[in-house]
């Protein structure tokens, strides 16, 4: 059995051979939430776990992960029963789950909208975690505005090319974002990826975060 590295932490973590494995987004995401030991806290799609333990280091009350498969959940609990962290696992759709409202959801969404089945993975796992069939943007949000309490926070890691429809998404669900943080490959090149914080307010305040280089790790957000 091969363990992986969770940046950032101690943890290992095993991803297995057919499944999505994490990757710097994964990283920049765990590192980039917010969450209080009274919060009750939902990961979006958590695979084998790396987002559950990195919401773990914040001791909240309750860990909830919702993914589309079942058989995933065998290395999610080991990789989470290694460090006696315990959490409450589903399988399905989010569409289709149903619980009390969270204070915090997080989700590293798939990123590629397209619809053209030769584009797509042929494994089922990382097809998933790549193409939206079977959670388009637009669902993510309005599944979010279901689980989410009214002063709760969503936090997204996606495309920064994709930001213009992100916000119109989240608009359409009265959410506005009040942290954001861009990545890039390195400094002086175009941003790769954006980590946004989401919230149901009236405030057009938001916070830019320092730059992101995925080249240093030094400029990766702290885990607070």
């Amino acid at each position: 059995m091969k363990l992986d590295y969770l940046g950032g932490t101690d943890f290992l973590i095993d991803q297995g051979k057919e499944f999505y494995r994490m990757n710097s987004d994964t990283e920049l995401l765990g590192r980039f939430i917010r969450i209080k030991h009274q919060h009750r806290f939902l990961e979006i799609g958590c695979n084998t776990g790396a987002v559950l333990l990195y919401a773990s280091l914040r001791k909240p009350k309750e860990l909830v992960g919702v993914d589309l498969f079942s058989e995933v959940f065998e290395l999610t609990k080991q990789n989470l029963e290694r460090y006696e962290v315990h959490v409450n696992l589903h399988a399905c759709k989010i569409q289709d789950y149903h619980d009390e409202l969270f204070d915090v959801i997080a989700c590293n969404p798939p990123y590629f909208s397209t619809t053209n089945q030769d584009l797509m993975n042929v494994n089922q796992y990382k097809r998933a975690g790549r193409h939206e069939e079977n959670l388009p943007l637009s669902e993510l949000f309005t599944s979010v505005k279901r689980l989410l309490k009214s002063n709760g926070s969503f936090f997204l890691v996606h495309r920064a090319s994709r930001l213009n429809e992100i916000y119109q998404c989240a608009n359409v669900v009265q959410m506005l974002p009040v942290r954001v943080s861009f990545a890039y490959d390195h400094v002086g090149g175009v941003a790769k990826t954006v980590l946004i914080e989401f919230q149901f307010t009236t405030s057009h305040e938001c916070i830019i975060g320092a730059p992101i280089y995925l080249d240093d790790r030094n400029t990766f957000p702290t885990i607070e």
